[in-house]
């Protein structure tokens, strides 16, 4: 039977999930914990061509704007105000449409739960106007939320000084990924992969250190297979002008096949983690549920998810270095994420801490 209390689970594109962290969450908030609470999730009606009125056992209702750029600021707080309507718990993932927390709580005694993602307002993408409404919006859902929920002890510090409020710590799931053997035609379609390999999948985005990596494997033989979205930008499209004659790289389009990506990914000999603005990142978590060997990008965020027990880059230098001379610690390395990674970052775990946030008083 499932609970009285109504939740609406507000700021992602959409469920069924194809693609990114607060999608990924919702997927498994739903699939755990759809048949005991009374979900409802808002969904973008332009990011879907099919429409469902249920999935995972929790209605969705479609709010006509994109979920990203500057639309998800209109999208998100859209989304609230319908939710006020029918819904005892708002949870908010990212700070997007925050700023009306304010109306909202002279209107409605509603409980808010806001989870303020990474620290959004740093990323190097954004101008300072964006910058600035960011750390605006991250301001006020701090002060006007019942509960913070953030997703890195690093982002929990920082909010405890900047705010002098107490949040909570619920990571991010990793263990949906599978390690799957490379087909004829992965090997064919990416020969690399026919030879011990590096691997790395995320948004090229200069903040992801992107440049750094291929910098580093430039000036070695190891091979590098990178996954991402090197079309979408003059600093992808840069990369690959620079990058894609050298003859131990190829970088790939995006894969939105989960099976496909799960045999490149699982059977990396090392997982280049460039991130250095957010918080626990999925693509870090995912590579750890693996049992894959990590060079992280040297920031608290990745020091913290890897509880210090991954290898750790700055410069090209470092990790030229790391590939050359690092190799013998692998093995080492490979068990050690393993055994985190299942410890801490399971998604029955996590969304059952989501549950007892949800379902508390």
């Amino acid at each position: 039977m499932k609970e009285d209390k109504k939740i609406a689970i507000i700021g992602t594109v959409g469920i069924p999930a194809k693609y990114g962290g607060f999608e990924t969450l919702t997927e498994y908030l739903t699939k755990h914990l759809g048949s005991s609470l009374d979900l409802t999730v808002f969904c973008s009606s332009k990011s879907y061509n099919e429409k469902h009125h249920n999935h995972n056992n929790a209605k969705l209702i479609y709010i006509d704007f994109d979920a990203n750029g500057v639309q998800s600021i209109v999208y998100d707080i859209v989304s609230m105000f319908k939710a006020l309507r029918f819904a005892d718990t708002l949870l908010i993932l990212g700070v997007s449409g925050c700023i009306a927390l304010p109306v909202i709580r002279c209107i409605s005694k509603k409980k808010i739960v806001v989870n303020i993602d990474g620290l959004e307002w740093k990323r190097a993408k954004w101008n300072r106007l964006a910058k600035w409404f960011l750390k605006f919006s991250e301001k006020l859902a701090v002060q006007y939320s019942d509960q913070v929920i953030i997703d890195n002890k690093a982002i929990q510090d920082y909010v405890n000084q900047e705010y002098g409020v107490e949040s909570t710590l619920i990571e991010y799931g990793g263990d949906h990924v599978g390690k799957l053997p490379l087909g004829q035609e992965m090997k064919e379609a990416y020969p690399l992969s026919q030879q011990p390999y590096a691997f790395t999948v995320c948004r090229i985005e200069p903040e992801n250190n992107i440049h750094t990596i291929l910098e580093a494997f430039s000036q070695v033989s190891f091979p590098l297979l990178m996954v991402g979205n090197f079309g979408n930008s003059v600093y992808g499209k840069s990369l690959v002008k620079k990058f894609s004659g050298i003859q131990n790289i190829q970088l790939c389009d995006p894969i939105y096949d989960q099976g496909k990506l799960d045999q490149l990914r699982g059977n990396a000999a090392l997982y280049v983690h460039g991130h250095s603005a957010g918080g626990t990142n999925p693509s870090l978590v995912e590579a750890m549920c693996l049992g894959l060997p990590i060079a992280a990008f040297d920031v608290g965020y990745n020091r913290e998810t890897t509880v210090n027990q991954a290898v750790y880059f700055t410069t090209p230098g470092d990790l030229i270095d790391i590939v050359n001379n690092g190799q013998e610690q692998f093995d080492e390395i490979r068990v050690a994420m393993k055994k985190i990674a299942m410890s801490r970052y399971s998604w029955r775990k996590i969304t059952q801490q989501y549950a007892d946030i949800l379902t508390g008083s």
